[in-house]
C-alpha cells in the first residue's frame, strides 16, 4: 500500500496543532482559576474566554464563568453560562440558586421561579440555613410577582445624563448646594470588574431643567477632595453630618483581600481653609467584614451602615450606632429581623419624614435590589416596596430626597449610559419625551386587611425514632416582660397551642418534664410578619409551629455540639461558636443541679502530644466562656482528648478534618 508522504505530514501537523491548542486552552483555564481564587474576576473572564476555545470540562468552565460575572455584579451576563453549566450536569449545589437571581435580573420571573423550586427541592442537607431561607422566601415572592408589579406610583424618573458616564455613578448625597456622588473614574483599574477604581466627586446641584432639558446638575463634575482621594483603592458612599462638617465614607477593595473584607468605615472632618482631613478608620468597623454605605439620622445622633459581619440575619445587614456629645460611637446594633433578611440589605437613608429607606434583595421585590421604606408604629416595623418606576428587574438603590417630592437614586436598569447611573425622580407627571411616568393603580378595596398570628408546637424526646411526650409543662413567655402569655400541659400527642402572638415581639417557649433536661426555645416575631402585598383577604390567620426536643437526663450521656468548631492550630472561641455555647449556658441555668464535662477533640495533623495540649486548651476556652456568662466553675470540667476519639478516622478533606475538631458535653452529675 502506498502512503502519501505529504498527507502524513499534514496529518501530523494537524495533530500537533490540535494538541497545542488544547494545551493552550488548559493553561488559560488554570490561569483563570487562579485569578478567580484571588477575586480578580475580570482577569479570570479573559482567561475563561480563551479556554472556551478548547476541550475544557464545560460544567466547570461555564460555572466559573457565570460566577465571575455574578461576583463582579453582572448578573444578566451570568445567566447563559449558568444555563450551560446546568445543562452540562454541574455538581455545584448553588448553581440553580444563583441562576434564578440572574434570570430575575433579566425580568424572567417564570424561569427564576422554576430554578428556585428545583433548588429548594434538591438542596443538600449541608446547605446553610440562611441560604435556604432566602430561597424559600424568594419562591413566595416570585409566585406573587404580579401583585408586587401592580404597586405603581405617579413618579417621573429621568437619567441625569450630564453626570453619568459609561462607568458607574451611584450613592448620591446632597451637601449644601452640591451633589456628592461615587463614580468609577480613577486611573487604577479594579481587577474584580475591570472598571476604574471608585472615588468621590461633586457637581453643582440644580433641580430645574437646563436649556438642554437635563435635570440635576450644572457644569462638569469634579473631584470632591484631594485629601480624600487615594488612587489605588475604592472610596465611596459618603454620609455628611447635619452641619456638613463631618463625613463618614467607605474605603478599601484594593484587591489584596478576596471578598471585599478590607472595606471599612472612615471619618474625615472639615478644617481650616475648607480642607477635609485625612480619613481615619472608625473603631466600629470590623476588620474581618465588609462595612459600607453609611448614613446619618436627621439629628446626627445615629449612624446607620451596612455590614456582613458575623451574627447577622444573613448576607449584608443594616446596623446602627449612637454618637454621644464627644463624638464617640457606641457598639453597633443589628436593626433586627423586620429590616434584615437572609438576603442583603444596604444603602440606608433617613428621609425628611424620619422614615428609613434602604435597598434589599431579601424583601419581596421586582429585581435584584429594590428600594424599600420602613415605618415603625406601636412597636411594629412595617416594610413596603416603593413600587414602579422606582424599582425594576435591575438593581435600584441609594435613594435620597432633596425635598418631600423630589430626589435622586441609582439604578443599572436598561437604557442608561453605563453601569450604575444616577436618576432624578419627582412625584407627579412630566411631559418630557425621555421621562418614565407611571400612575398608581387605584386600590381594589379601602378596607384594611388584618393578620392574626398564633403559636403552637410539639414536645418530643430527642431520640430515634422521635417519641411525642405527654405531661410536659409548657410556658410561653414574653421576653420583654418575662410574663407568661400561655401555660399548658401536653396530652398524648405531645402537642400544645395555639396561642395568639403580637407582631415585633420576642418569646421563649419553656418546657419541663420529669426525667428530662429542661429546655427553652427562642421564638421571635421579628421578620415573621406577612408583607401587605401578599394579603388578599380581609382577615388572614397564620400559625407558627415550634417543635421542642427534650434530652433524657442520664448520667454519662454525651451530646455533640455540631457548631463548635476551631480553626487549625487555634483554640480561641470563634464567633460562630458563641451561640451554641450560649445554649449550654441556658441549659445550666434551667437545670441548676447539672454538672457537665466539656470535651474537646482535634484532627490528626500534628503530633499526639501537641494535639492533647491543644484540645485541653480548647476545652478550657469553652469552659472559660461559659463561666464568663455567670455559671459557677465547679459545675464544669474541661477535658482534652486530642486525636484519640476521631469521628472521621481517615479524614482527607478540610470538612472532614473540621468534623474531628469538635466539642462535646457529657452529663457528670444530675
Amino acid at each position: 500500500m502506498k502512503i502519501n508522504t505529504l498527507s502524513v505530514l499534514l496529518i501530523a501537523v494537524g495533530l500537533t496543532s490540535g494538541l497545542m491548542g488544547c494545551n493552550s486552552a488548559m493553561q488559560a483555564y488554570k490561569k483563570g482559576v487562579r485569578h478567580y481564587d484571588a477575586g480578580e474576576y475580570n482577569l479570570a473572564l479573559n482567561q475563561f474566554q480563551k479556554a472556551a476555545k478548547g476541550n475544557i470540562d464545560p460544567a466547570r468552565l461555564n460555572y466559573y464563568t457565570a460566577e465571575s460575572y455574578r461576583l463582579s455584579n453582572r448578573f444578566g451576563e451570568a445567566a447563559p453560562f449558568y444555563q450551560k453549566a446546568i445543562e452540562a450536569n454541574t455538581t455545584e449545589p448553588d448553581a440553580r440558586f444563583n441562576y434564578a437571581y440572574a434570570l430575575k435580573s433579566q425580568g424572567n420571573y417564570p424561569g427564576a421561579l422554576e430554578q428556585l423550586q428545583q433548588y429548594v427541592a434538591n438542596a443538600p442537607k449541608a446547605t446553610a440555613k440562611a441560604t435556604l431561607d432566602k430561597a424559600r422566601r424568594e419562591v413566595e415572592t416570585l409566585k406573587a410577582i404580579d401583585l408586587i408589579a401592580k404597586n405603581k406610583s405617579l413618579i417621573t424618573l429621568r437619567n441625569v445624563s450630564n453626570l453619568n458616564s459609561p462607568g458607574a455613578e451611584f450613592a448620591p448625597v446632597v451637601r449644601g448646594e452640591e451633589l456628592v456622588f461615587t463614580a468609577s473614574r480613577k486611573e487604577h483599574v479594579y481587577k474584580n470588574n475591570g472598571q476604574p477604581m471608585l472615588g468621590l466627586y461633586k457637581a453643582k446641584l440644580n433641580q430645574k431643567p437646563d436649556e438642554t432639558g437635563n435635570i440635576g446638575i450644572t457644569g462638569t463634575p469634579e473631584l470632591f477632595s484631594t485629601n480624600i482621594f487615594q488612587d489605588d483603592v475604592n472610596e465611596g458612599t459618603p454620609a455628611f453630618s447635619k452641619d456638613g462638617k463631618t463625613m463618614v465614607l467607605a474605603r478599601g477593595n484594593n484587591g489584596k483581600r478576596k471578598g471585599g473584607l478590607d472595606v471599612d468605615l472612615y471619618i474625615s472632618r472639615l478644617g481650616e481653609n475648607n480642607t477635609w482631613s485625612q480619613p481615619l478608620r472608625l473603631p466600629i468597623s470590623d476588620s474581618t467584614a465588609w462595612d459600607g454605605s453609611p448614613a446619618f439620622s436627621g439629628d446626627g445622633k445615629t449612624l446607620y451602615f451596612a455590614s456582613n459581619r458575623a451574627g447577622g440575619a444573613g448576607g449584608i445587614d443594616i446596623y446602627r450606632t449612637s454618637i454621644d456629645a464627644s463624638g464617640r460611637f457606641s457598639r453597633p446594633v443589628n436593626m433586627g429581623r423586620d429590616i434584615n433578611t437572609p438576603g442583603d440589605e444596604m444603602f440606608p437613608y433617613v428621609g425628611p419624614n424620619a422614615k428609613l429607606y434602604f435597598a434589599s434583595d431579601g424583601h419581596p421585590g421586582l429585581g435584584k435590589l429594590d428600594v424599600f421604606v420602613a415605618t415603625r408604629s406601636g412597636g411594629v416595623t412595617r416594610v413596603e416596596n416603593m413600587g414602579q418606576p422606582i424599582n425594576s428587574p435591575a438593581d435600584d438603590f441609594g435613594l435620597i430626597y432633596t425635598d418631600p417630592t423630589k430626589g435622586f437614586m441609582a439604578s443599572n436598569r436598561g437604557g442608561g449610559k453605563g453601569d450604575d447611573d444616577i436618576y432624578f425622580f419627582q412625584e407627579g407627571p412630566d411631559r418630557e419625551a425621555d421621562s418614565t411616568t407611571i400612575a398608581r393603580n387605584p386600590p381594589t378595596s379601602d378596607a384594611p386587611k388584618m393578620v392574626r398570628y398564633f403559636i403552637a408546637g410539639t414536645v418530643s424526646a430527642n431520640e430515634t425514632p422521635v417519641v411525642p411526650l405527654d405531661s410536659a409543662r409548657v410556658r410561653i413567655l414574653e421576653d420583654a416582660t418575662g410574663q407568661p402569655i400561655a401555660e399548658a400541659t401536653t396530652g398524648q400527642p405531645g402537642t400544645f397551642g395555639k396561642y395568639p402572638l403580637q407582631e415585633g415581639k420576642d418569646y421563649t417557649v419553656l418546657v419541663e418534664r420529669k426525667g428530662y433536661l429542661t429546655r427553652r426555645e427562642q421564638f421571635t416575631m421579628q421578620g415573621k410578619s406577612i408583607p401587605p402585598v401578599f394579603l388578599t383577604k380581609a382577615q388572614t390567620d397564620t400559625t407558627f409551629y415550634v417543635p421542642v426536643l427534650l434530652d433524657r437526663s442520664v448520667l454519662n450521656k454525651t451530646f455533640v455540639l455540631e457548631n463548635i468548631y476551631y480553626d487549625l492550630d487555634k483554640y480561641n472561641i470563634r464567633a460562630d461558636a458563641s451561640p451554641e455555647l450560649d445554649k449550654i449556658v441556658v441549659i445550666l441555668k434551667d437545670n441548676p443541679t447539672l454538672k457537665l464535662e466539656l470535651s474537646s477533640h482535634t484532627d490528626t495533623r500534628s503530633s499526639d502530644a501537641y494535639n492533647l495540649k491543644l484540645s485541653q486548651n480548647r476545652a478550657k476556652a469553652a469552659v472559660d466562656y461559659i463561666v464568663s456568662q455567670g455559671i459557677s466553675a465547679d459545675r464544669l470540667v474541661a477535658k482534652g482528648y486530642g486525636e484519640t476519639r476521631l469521628v472521621v478516622k481517615n479524614a482527607k478533606t478540610e470538612e472532614e478534618h473540621q468534623r474531628n475538631r469538635r466539642t462535646e458535653i457529657k452529663i457528670l452529675e444530675l
